[in-house]
């Protein structure tokens, strides 16, 4: 079972790396540390993140080096953190292949921003494949239309949301509260069983039969999996 993380951070201060997470987390992402860049790449290799905080000052191999030897394989948006403020190491860093730089020390408020905004343009830009299709099921994301066998299906508000991130998270484990929160936004004072009746809603309009749903599995006591196969 494989668990979608929001944020790798590569950081070996210890203190500071606490201080990230536990804001972050308040902030209503998913994170995971590593302490060193050589423990950093195996993390990556072997789970997927929507993003990752490097620090450049690593005990063993350096921020600039992991970062090539990731981009050689990963597509991860990247943004790279230091306490080397000079216009060359910020030089270096982007030309390795960091989307962003942020220097040391930095206000948690505006780490926030960056992470947010870089996570915005990554998804927009995923919007471009203006498609998304999953077997006999189709989106549009220009026109937010959706069709089934070729036959448009009324799909709108929130269940297209849900759907949305269901189809751009294919064959993935989604944890309830990260998808309330992608759908709906962690601040939100709705209650998480409203997700649950638009789950429904859209295992209605999508499932041969809704009541064994096989499109929208329930992955028990985490969320759901859209399409594959689900642990009962």
């Amino acid at each position: 079972m494989i668990f979608m993380t929001d944020i790798l951070i590569i950081e070996d201060n210890e203190e500071l790396a606490t201080l990230i997470c536990d804001f972050l987390k308040r902030d209503g992402f998913t994170v995971r540390w590593e302490k060193n860049a050589e423990d950093g790449l195996k993390s990556v290799d072997s789970s997927p993140y929507r993003m990752l905080l490097l620090d450049v000052m690593l005990p063993g191999m350096d921020g600039y080096e992991a970062l090539q030897i990731i981009r050689k394989k990963h597509n991860i948006p990247v943004l790279m953190m230091s306490a080397r403020t000079d216009d060359q190491s910020k030089i270096l860093g982007l030309d390795v292949g960091a989307d962003d730089y942020l220097d040391k020390p930095f206000s948690f408020p505006v780490l926030s921003s960056k992470i947010k905004a870089m996570l915005r343009r990554n998804y927009d830009m995923a919007e471009d494949k203006e498609l998304l299709v999953y077997q006999n099921i189709t989106m549009d994301i220009r026109s937010r239309v959706v069709t089934r066998d070729g036959k448009e299906i009324s799909v709108s508000g929130k269940e297209y949301d849900i759907l949305r991130y269901f189809m751009e998270h294919q064959n993935q484990v989604i944890h309830k509260e990260t998808l309330f929160n992608a759908v709906w936004g962690c601040d939100c004072f709705s209650e998480m069983n409203t997700l649950n009746v638009y789950v429904r809603w859209l295992r209605e309009k999508l499932e041969e039969d809704p009541k064994n749903p096989v499109l929208i599995q329930t992955v028990w006591r985490v969320g759901y999996r859209f399409g594959g196969n689900a642990d009962k």
